[in-house]
């Protein structure tokens, strides 16, 4: 396991501010923040890929799990549930593509893995640029839609597993583009297939030997995962007086820099 960066008392405090930052920012525009917290594991708390991308999986179950909840208030679970036909079709696909995910982030050199987590960031950087206006017709139906859920699903568990992420990011607008979900209830889907879906993942990161930086790291987990929860429901509160507009590119340019400073790992 890599060295930390910092002695253990300030580590943990360092988690806890950090997590509450990261949560910040993904309350803002309603997603978990792993994505901006992966390369703080990376960069700030010196954690190699893969132990950065478990770390990162197990505080964002703690925070998805929490947000479910958090939710019901706005989207009742009623609605959620009977919703079950969408969340089976992209939950056929995504479980599978957890695993693989996994599997082969498990497989890689190190340096390949710091290359994969930087395009991925790139990627999810421009996804953020993209504005999805919610609700509306399905943009298929019938055997193509469930197809093409089934395809979106395996693609989606695959970037969330190697990335240790919920995957909101690309469910969200799959759900409002091709099943015509209203955006506000999208937000509910994506948590209700994401959990399911990286909880499959963690299993497949369990069986692997780099696991163990689970266990060594529970103290700093749980600051981190405090942190992240008082600060998703800090960005739930401001999230009506900072503009969409102005904030995506920000937080696109933070996610752009991150996948520079990773990519530079893998020449390490």
């Amino acid at each position: 396991m890599s060295t930390p960066a910092i002695d253990r008392p300030k580590r943990h405090a360092a988690a806890a501010i950090w997590g509450a930052v990261i949560g910040t920012l993904g309350g803002l525009i309603g997603l978990g923040g792993a994505e901006f917290r992966l390369p703080v594991l990376i960069g700030v708390f010196r954690f190699a890929a893969l132990e950065a991308v478990i770390l990162n999986k197990a505080v964002s179950l703690v925070v998805v799990a929490s947000a479910i909840l958090f939710r019901t208030s706005a989207v009742p679970m009623d609605d959620v549930v009977n919703q079950w036909p969408i969340i089976a079709n992209l939950l056929a696909g995504s479980l599978l593509g957890a695993w693989l995910g996994a599997s082969w982030a498990t497989r890689l050199r190190s340096e390949t893995l710091y290359r994969v987590i930087s395009v991925l960031l790139l990627v999810i950087a421009v996804v953020l640029l993209i504005k999805h206006q919610g609700g509306g017709q399905p943009l298929l139906t019938g055997l193509r839609q469930i197809a093409l859920g089934v395809v979106a699903g395996l693609g989606i568990g695959v970037i969330a597993s190697l990335l240790g992420v919920a995957g909101g990011e690309f469910l969200i607008p799959t759900l409002i583009l091709l099943f015509g979900v209203d955006v506000k209830l999208a937000g509910s889907l994506s948590l209700a297939i994401s959990l399911p879906t990286m909880l499959m993942g963690f299993a497949r990161y369990s069986r692997d030997k780099t696991f163990v930086v689970v266990r060594q790291n529970v103290p700093f987990l749980t600051f981190m995962a405090v942190g992240s929860l008082v600060g998703a429901f800090c960005g739930g509160l401001l999230l009506g007086l900072v503009p969409a507009a102005a904030l995506l590119p920000l937080l696109a340019a933070i996610l752009v820099l991150s996948a520079i400073k990773v990519w530079r790992h893998a020449r390490r």
